[in-house]
């Protein structure tokens, strides 16, 4: 890549080490020929410990059984279910016989399944048969009638009519539906050709499809490749340290980025074990894995830290094993991130960045980085990669001034899956995806998130960043955690409004805390609107949905539905 002046906001990752050029099939096979008896997956809640011979020959006796039942490279097979050992081993089996995986948010529910269904033809779907308040099964059949009367694996629906098979993980035997167990048992006649559609696939051709609402609205299938996630799991592995033998403590959501990229792949390409403490994210069960299991890494969005750190007993458990990790998802408040590294012992934890679209990691703290800079920054450009930060008229900033972060090279996806227009209005002719993010690259390279273009809040001409006032807030010994949004005002068309989650048993009020920020912060900055809550409105994986915030603020002030346009 040509040289690129130290006062621009434009960065370009190392070249070495290089690129993975393998599909993931590839990649389960050389783990198990390296390491042949290392745990691959524990998941303790379903007593499953397998090594990597072992999970590579389940994953074929799958994907043979899955052949079996007609399906052929490129066709699309969705998984909607939370974390679980049949996850990951359809993941790896799909994976073997090129069939495309279409990872379902496990929170979805009618319309949103039958949607995502839709959208990109799938023709076989993996579910669970129930969790908690999610009855997936009979969603499924209240979407579509003809299951409980069709022969399995022959399903002809009007409303879905690329849809042929339905497997369900467990449960009694239900009409229509395949057993998970059953498949999983494999075909002989099969087997024999995953080697040779394996030699066939080549590792730019995609192999997952993440809904998302990415930058633009609806929800969009995100096209990804073996070579876009493969290799980013691989760095972001290597980032962190992550050796061969250690066990990855992974109570993120397998459906999305962080889990089946972040840990799944990384887990593969540098012979560590996936740990599963849970279905869904528990602190507590996070807590006694870690210890019973010994993990050296663990994995969570900021909620999730803040939540195993807020736990009751916390210091009952044994933590003393960890040493390394990841938090992504969401801008990390530097305050936690201190905690983290103390009182987890996670000395090097990494900061992660990046978006469904770009497999998902651009920047990366990693271990040789001052502590300073691993607490308060996002790192620096991954391998491989170049980031520029583009002001409105897509000119590339100065570095240390704010604008849209914009992403190229091997990460950034082809497309979203039959959608030319949407791929078009984030990703241009020469391979940048813009990402939506308001960032800052400095001198040294290092890159910050100040917040999201849709997020930044204008307070009678001023452009205010929440993430900054965030910040601010988190340094006040009784909050937890604090989400700042923008909510209309008659005089300044918007005000500042900061929804505050204290730490267990403390308490405090509004004067409180703008007295906090009184001359520490300008004036402007300083909340108008203040309350306390138990919780945040989230999706699944750990995200705090602003928007809910909000609505919830415009209907508590009485602003009217006009006042939110």
């Amino acid at each position: 890549m040509a040289a690129i002046s130290e006062q621009l906001s434009h960065v370009c990752g190392a070249d070495q080490p290089p690129l993975l050029e393998i599909t993931i099939g590839e990649a389960l096979v050389r783990a198990a020929a390296r390491w042949p008896d290392r745990p691959a997956l524990i998941v303790p809640f379903q007593d499953v410990r397998w090594s990597w011979s072992e999970l590579a020959r389940r994953a074929d006796l799958l994907a043979a059984g899955l052949l079996a039942l007609g399906l052929r490279p490129g066709d699309r097979i969705g998984i909607w279910a939370p974390n679980c050992a049949e996850w990951t081993l359809t993941q790896f089996a799909a994976a073997r016989a090129g069939l495309i995986l279409v990872t379902i948010n496990p929170a979805y529910r009618r319309a949103e399944v039958a949607y995502t269904l839709a959208k990109v033809g799938v023709r076989a779907l993996v579910s669970a048969e129930r969790f908690k308040s999610s009855d997936y099964v009979g969603m499924m059949e209240d979407i579509v009638p003809q299951i409980s009367s069709s022969t399995p694996g022959a399903l002809a629906s009007p409303g879905l009519p690329d849809l042929r098979t339905l497997i369900k993980i467990g449960g009694e035997p239900r009409p229509g539906w395949l057993a998970f167990d059953e498949i999983a048992a494999g075909d002989a006649g099969q087997a024999a050709r995953l080697d040779e559609i394996g030699a066939r696939l080549d590792a730019r051709q995609a192999i997952n499809i993440q809904f998302t609402s990415g930058t633009t609205g609806s929800p969009k299938g995100a096209t990804l490749t073996h070579r876009n996630i493969l290799n980013n799991g691989y760095f972001v592995g290597l980032a962190e340290g992550l050796r061969e033998g250690d066990r990855l403590c992974v109570p993120v959501p397998l459906y999305h980025c962080f889990g089946m990229v972040m840990a799944n792949l990384a887990c593969v390409t540098h012979g560590a074990a996936m740990v599963y403490p849970a279905p869904v994210f528990d602190p507590r069960a996070t807590l006694s894995t870690i210890e019973a299991e010994r993990c050296e890494g663990l994995y969570g969005v900021p909620t999730m830290f803040i939540a195993v750190l807020d736990c009751p007993d916390f210091d009952g458990y044994d933590l003393s094993s960890l040493r390394t990790g990841c938090m992504a998802g969401a801008p990390c408040p530097v305050e936690l991130m201190k905690a983290v590294v103390e009182r987890l012992h996670m000395k090097d934890v990494t900061i992660a960045y990046g978006m469904t679209e770009t497999s998902p990691v651009s920047f990366q703290t990693s271990l040789d980085d001052p502590l300073e800079r691993r607490v308060s920054s996002i790192g620096r450009v991954q391998p491989h990669l170049e980031v520029k930060i583009i002001d409105s008229e897509g000119h590339t900033t100065p570095r240390g001034v704010p604008g849209e972060v914009c992403t190229r090279g091997y990460s950034v996806m082809p497309g979203y899956w039959n959608d030319p227009e949407k791929t078009a209005e984030c990703l241009d002719a020469e391979g940048w995806m813009r990402t939506g993010d308001i960032g800052v690259i400095d001198e040294a390279g290092y890159g910050n998130i100040v917040g999201r273009i849709k997020d930044m809040v204008i307070r009678g001409g001023e452009n205010l960043f929440p993430r900054e006032i965030e910040e601010f807030l988190h340094r006040h010994p009784k909050v937890a955690d604090v989400q700042v949004v923008g909510v209309p005002d008659p005089r300044f068309g918007e005000e500042l409004c900061a929804w505050i989650r204290l730490h267990p048993h403390e308490d405090a009020n509004e004067a409180e805390i703008r007295a906090f920020c009184d001359g520490q912060i300008a004036h402007h900055k300083i909340p108008r609107h203040i309350r306390f809550v138990d919780e945040f409105p989230m999706t699944v994986t750990g995200k705090v949905q602003k928007f809910l915030i909000r609505q919830a603020m415009v209907e508590e002030l009485g602003l009217g539905v006009e006042a939110t346009a």
